[in-house]
């Protein structure tokens, strides 16, 4: 790995010399332009290559779900034992957390997520998935078979990192807050910066997509029992009706987005779920309703949950019902809105720019989708970024939680080669910036 050894001699040439301010970016472009070169050519290698795509397909057969990654994290930790790379599990159930570089300061991480989807798979292909029922239409499959590895490459040159490369792969992304419970159990506390990513059928092979600041929203769950009374259609005076009641709420549900909100502030309040009686002339005694919420702000968010139950139960009042509300945060917990940090930002673009081309990064716009990277986001500073793969050449590419999902290998040694880019240069510029710092109160001194 001589092209790092060389950036480092520039960092040792910094560390004795009483260098004056520097500017944001403290690895020049030529700099930042060999690491990155250099990684995405080792990425692209043919060896490697093949490992990666093997992982991910072994992954791709046999899909889990949140919590349930039992054998997926048993490959990872066979896997990191054979680079000799050390690693603390369970985290968080079936998650893993592994460390390459000096166990010292700066601790930037990496993250994959590992579950799978309850989807039925209808690709037909050599690694179809080998569970039925279950599928990895989300690409999380190539996530863990990228950072794996990055992990390769990174392992090798594990004596040049300037700090602590932590992997950190998560499981239950899909609705399990995985990331809020590794969070509850410490193992990212010294954590200084986090990079995550994920595959995309909505931009080109070869390109990125991000932005500063807010990219995706916060989100939450609600379920709703509205309670009447039952009995035959015919004579529904004497009845209460639930259905009626629970079709009043739906209707009045709208109105919290078209009328309280205000238009400038993105919300979204839908009901995707009414389960009611079973027969075609029986009114039934119960009605569940059950939906998601989400907005841009956390005041924002936290109005739309307590609007939504006081319509709920006040609706339910009107039509003569009574209903209950629950959000169920034990096993659906609310996703912050994912707010990718401004200094971040910036690295990455000077990262991916160098690596891909600054024309093949896309300004990514907000979208009322959820990430639950957001929890680590919160925690410190994060950064999300998105990895185009589409290539008409290989036909139409399915967007996510389709059973018809696919994933265009071509795209595994790009996330490999940022990942792992992302983290050494991050690690360098930190403590190229720390020196400098302590150097220059030691001259005014």
């Amino acid at each position: 790995m001589d092209f790092l050894k060389w950036v480092l001699a520039i960092y040792t040439l910094f560390t004795f010399l009483a260098t004056p301010i520097l500017s944001i970016s403290i690895l020049n472009n030529q700099e930042l332009a060999n690491i990155s070169a250099n990684f995405l050519n080792l990425a692209k290698s043919p060896k490697l290559f093949d490992w990666v795509v093997k992982i991910r397909r072994t992954i791709h057969e046999n899909p889990e779900l949140g919590f349930e990654e039992f054998e997926t994290s048993k490959l990872i930790r066979n896997e990191l034992d054979k680079m000799g790379i050390y690693y603390k599990y369970p985290v968080a159930v079936t998650g893993v957390v592994g460390y390459i570089g000096n166990g010292k300061p700066p601790f930037v991480a990496l993250r994959a997520d590992m579950d799978a989807l309850p989807i039925q798979e209808e690709v037909e292909w050599e690694h179809k998935s080998k569970i039925p029922g279950k599928m990895h239409s989300c690409g999380h499959d190539g996530h863990v078979a990228m950072l794996l590895g990055a992990a390769k490459i990174l392992q090798e040159q594990r004596d040049d990192l300037q700090g602590t490369v932590l992997l950190v792969f998560q499981p239950a992304e899909e609705g399990g807050g995985g990331a809020k419970k590794m969070l509850e159990s410490g193992i990212l506390d010294n954590v200084d910066a986090i990079f995550g990513l994920h595959v995309s059928v909505n931009s080109p092979i070869g390109t990125v997509a991000s932005s500063s600041g807010p990219i995706m929203a916060g989100s939450g769950f609600f379920d709703a029992v509205i309670k009447g009374k039952g009995g035959h259609a015919a004579i529904p005076q004497h009845t209460i009706d639930p259905i009626l009641a629970a079709s009043n709420i739906i209707v009045s549900l709208q109105h919290l987005v078209s009328r309280e909100a205000d238009p400038l502030d993105s919300q979204v309040v839908t009901v995707a779920k009414f389960k009611g009686g079973g027969a075609f002339n029986v009114i039934p005694d119960s009605v569940t309703i059950g939906g998601t919420f989400r907005a841009y702000s956390k005041e924002s968010f936290m109005q739309l949950k307590q609007r939504i139950v006081e319509v709920i139960t006040r609706q339910a009042v009107v039509q003569r019902c009574n209903a209950t509300v629950d959000f169920d945060t034990t096993n659906r917990p609310f996703y912050p809105v994912t707010v990718n940090n401004k200094a971040l930002h910036e690295h990455f673009r000077n990262v991916a720019g160098q690596m891909l081309g600054i024309d093949k990064i896309i300004e990514k716009k907000p979208t009322m989708g959820t990430e639950d990277f957001s929890f680590f986001a919160e925690a410190f500073p994060g950064y999300f970024y998105v990895l185009g793969m589409v290539d008409e050449t290989q036909g139409q590419f399915e967007s996510g939680h389709s059973p018809f999902y696919r994933v265009n290998e071509d795209v595994l040694p790009y996330g490999v080669a940022l990942h792992a880019s992302l983290a050494t240069t991050y690690l360098l510029e930190h403590r190229l910036k720390s020196t400098t710092q302590d150097q220059s109160v030691h001259d005014e001194l």
